[in-house]
């Protein structure tokens, strides 16, 4: 089928070629019922402006990468989301890359987003190098960075203030009465995760309670970690009556650890989790959980990005630190043993 072109629109509604490009572009005033001819005429012959050819000649592709460490984490999935749609609501397609927390992939999917000449691109990333974004700044690329803390030099910072948000979880367990409190952590490389750990270091430690480093175990953010580290927990001889897990995932595999083991949420192990996941929820019983503020995170990266992008937005790089709040659920209660 042959391709319509611009001409084929002109000579059907009846108006020179200039005149369509104007309707199109949005580039000069047309006279209300020309261009409601043209367009007309445009849909009826099926006509697709070439968005390429005018994204070259205008700079603008109307596009956002947006990069994630794990698609298949249901906090990532929930935030992508939630920016794509906003993204979408302001008039941009979102290009969407999972790294998997590999380096080598993330800086492909940075050479490919920049090869596709997207218009800006928003970081949701657990942890990572700085100059993973040096390609990105000398290409002079927006870029806003979502539950990592940079510096401001290369990036807007949108994050949650995850210290004070695992301080608080921690602390609803030690106002329940509990001392003997266990974190599932993870590996220094995952930034937010180690600030949720300081939280719980500091509940502790404002409460008198001396933290055993034995009741600190490293998952890696999936269910089957949590699992993991649970089961470290449950072979001490003095296992935990409570634990903090720094997402929901680890924490719903620490709960099929309990399972297994013969053990009762919350009767006999109290446990919160982090990010308050749909399914946390849906659980059984539902996962007490610090809520992350998902719909605020995704509104500002993207409103940030776009004022960025068209400059409506100049000056110095900002920091924006939101707060959580705390879920009570069905998975924590009053510790009601006897500690030695």
């Amino acid at each position: 089928m042959k391709r319509v072109t611009i001409k084929d629109v002109a000579l059907a509604a009846s108006v020179s070629i200039t005149t369509v490009s104007h309707v199109v572009n949005n580039t000069r005033f047309v006279e209300p019922d020309t261009r409601q001819r043209v367009l007309r005429m445009m849909d009826a012959l099926g006509y697709q402006p070439n968005s390429l050819a005018r994204s070259l000649r205008s700079g603008v592709t109307k596009t956002i990468g947006l990069i994630v460490p794990d698609a298949s984490n249901l906090f990532f999935a929930e935030i992508a989301r939630k920016i794509e749609d906003y993204g979408f609501s302001q008039g941009y397609s979102v290009i969407l890359g999972n790294s998997d927390n590999n380096p080598d992939k993330q800086s492909s999917y940075i050479k490919t987003l920049l090869a596709k000449r997207v218009d800006g691109m928003i970081f949701i990333s657990s942890g990572g190098r700085d100059e993973e974004l040096y390609p990105l700044t000398e290409n002079h690329i927006p870029v806003v960075v979502a539950d990592r803390d940079i510096s401001l030099e290369l990036a807007d910072v949108v994050m949650l203030d995850n210290e004070k948000a695992g301080y608080e979880a921690t602390s609803h367990l030690v106002g329940l009465g509990h001392r003997r409190i266990a974190c599932i952590a993870t590996t220094p490389a995952y930034i937010s995760s180690q600030a949720r750990l300081a939280g719980y270091r500091r509940s502790l430690a404002e409460a008198g309670i001396t933290a055993d480093p034995a009741l600190v175990a490293m998952g890696d953010y999936t269910s089957a970690g949590g699992l993991a580290a649970m089961n470290t927990l449950l072979d001490q001889p003095d296992r935990p009556s409570a634990v903090f897990s720094t997402n929901d995932m680890m924490a719903i595999g620490a709960m099929m650890s309990m399972r297994q083991h013969g053990l009762s949420v919350p009767t006999d192990i109290s446990i919160v989790g982090f990010d308050d996941i749909e399914l946390a929820s849906e659980m059984t019983p539902a996962l007490t959980t610090m809520r992350q503020p998902v719909d605020d995170l995704a509104r500002a990266a993207i409103q940030i990005l776009i004022e960025r992008m068209t400059g409506v937005r100049t000056g110095e790089n900002q920091r924006v630190i939101l707060t959580g709040s705390l879920v009570l659920r069905e998975s924590t209660i009053q510790y009601k043993g006897v500690y030695a």
